[in-house]
């Protein structure tokens, strides 16, 4: 599993999913910085991509595509936590392998990793 940074994930994530054996590549490595929404979701599922991000929009629109992919993984913890979040996020990739394969939404806050299986 490979993950895609949105613009809003700050450049230290890269180091810290690195330093967890978790590949990852920034949206801006691959598409225009001010790319909508909708094609950097287009690209994630087009390559099989798991989008990292602080944005709420992206589970606003699988709700409404009631698409299957890609799965989304949403931080809700200050960036001063990039640690912490790091560690859940690895934790929620093995423990919920299977289920992100097939389509979810993980939202992790500073304490746990909470899983919704798609479509919404």
């Amino acid at each position: 599993m490979k993950l895609l940074l949105d613009m809003n994930v700050p450049l230290k994530y890269s180091t810290l999913l690195a330093s967890k054996g978790i590949d990852s590549i920034r949206w801006s490595d691959v598409g225009s910085p001010n790319a909508k929404d909708v094609e950097i979701m287009s690209y994630a599922r087009d390559n099989d991509l798991i989008v990292l991000t602080y944005d709420l929009d992206f589970s606003a629109i699988l709700s409404s595509t009631h698409d299957l992919k890609p799965s989304i993984i949403q931080i809700r913890v200050s960036s001063f936590h990039a640690e912490k979040a790091v560690s859940l996020i690895a934790t929620a990739l093995v423990q919920n392998k299977d289920d992100i394969v097939k389509g979810a939404i993980i939202s992790v806050d500073l304490h746990k990793a909470r899983l919704r299986l798609l479509p919404l």
